[in-house]
């Protein structure tokens, strides 16, 4: 009995959005309905123009806040503002749209109930999802990237599989990124394309230089100079070389560990431009400093410090027991034995 109603319930529904179907496909050229439609649409991207004013004044002011924070935990709670009041834009448009047709449907239809218009919505959603699928997608993957907050606005990332996609993420909605890449070119991507992301901690990447001098003093003067000669400014060398640890392993050697910071893309500015310069300028040294060639690598003091954890952890094997010394008698015996095999 319970399976009969709802099986007609079911079948009066189905009917009833089939019926309003029918009735907007009836009106909606109609004179006076089609006039209220445009009405409704012109009102709803008039308010949603006049809301993604406003909430982009709203981002600029989030990130104003965001570029004058100092403290690295203010800098991500201003970005992650500024990324959802970007997503707000088109929430805020696709709603006012939503409100447009319901209140074209309620003036134009005064007789119907609203279950109806739900129910050819549902129908309507069905038949688009088929046909917009990707579109689909793209919303998905970026509701869940927002949801696990990936990145944000402001953020520097190089996107995966594409590796040679990275730069500033300057516009973030339900369907695609929008980035400002190193060479000034504007790159959109569908969210759905982006498996993953690296973002680069603020803002650079830390590159350390290993070197083994015989002279510290002498060494720092070096590294001066090559500073001198590397091209600096936010999106090439942003931070300069510094010595970070010098530890004597001899009198005449010493290990020393240098640091500085490049935009993504720009590593090789260190990792090659710096050390060749460093050789060049020793060679030119009547007494060269350099004792073996300077090695570039990576450099993040919580990487590193999860590193050290890893390893650690690694080291902590299970003691094994030690085997049993040998006895005296066996002892004789074994140096018995080989001294017969010598003498055969």
């Amino acid at each position: 009995m319970f399976q009969y109603a709802a099986a007609q319930s079911a079948d009066k529904t189905l009917q009833q959005s089939s019926n309003t179907l029918k009735q907007i496909s009836q009106t909606v050229f109609g004179g006076n309905s089609l006039l209220v439609l445009i009405v409704a649409m012109v009102a709803a991207i008039v308010l949603g123009k006049i809301s993604s004013i406003i909430l982009r004044r709203i981002s600029r002011a989030f990130g104003k806040q965001a570029d004058a924070a100092t403290n690295l935990a203010n800098v991500n709670r201003f970005r992650r503002l500024e990324t959802w009041t970007i997503l707000l834009i088109a929430a805020a448009r696709v709603l006012f749209f939503v409100l447009g047709i319901y209140f074209w449907w309620t003036y134009t239809h005064p007789g119907n109930r609203p279950g109806a218009l739900i129910g050819a919505s549902a129908l309507l959603a069905v038949i688009i999802g088929g046909v917009f699928s990707p579109l689909l997608r793209d919303f998905a993957f970026g509701g869940s990237m927002m949801a696990e907050h990936w990145f944000g606005v402001g953020d520097l990332i190089t996107i995966e599989p594409f590796p040679g996609i990275q730069g500033v993420v300057e516009r973030i909605t339900l369907r695609s990124t929008r980035i400002r890449g190193l060479n000034g070119e504007v790159i959109w991507i569908s969210n759905q394309n982006i498996a993953g992301v690296r973002i680069a901690q603020k803002g650079v990447w830390t590159m350390a230089i290993e070197l083994f001098v015989n002279d510290p003093i002498k060494a720092e003067v070096l590294i001066d100079q090559v500073n001198s000669l590397l091209p600096t400014g936010p999106s090439l060398v942003a931070s300069p070389l510094g010595i970070m640890k010098a530890d004597r392993r001899s009198e005449t050697l010493w290990h020393m560990t240098a640091i500085g910071e490049t935009a993504p893309g720009r590593e090789w500015l260190i990792e090659k431009t710096a050390i060749d310069l460093l050789k060049s300028i020793d060679e030119k040294n009547r007494k060269q400093v350099l004792v073996t060639d300077p090695v570039a690598r990576y450099a993040d003091n919580e990487t590193e410090r999860q590193f050290a954890r890893a390893v650690n952890n690694a080291k902590k094997v299970k003691r094994t027991r030690r085997p049993k010394k040998l006895s005296a008698t066996i002892k004789r015996e074994i140096a018995e034995a080989r001294s017969d095999k010598k003498k055969r």
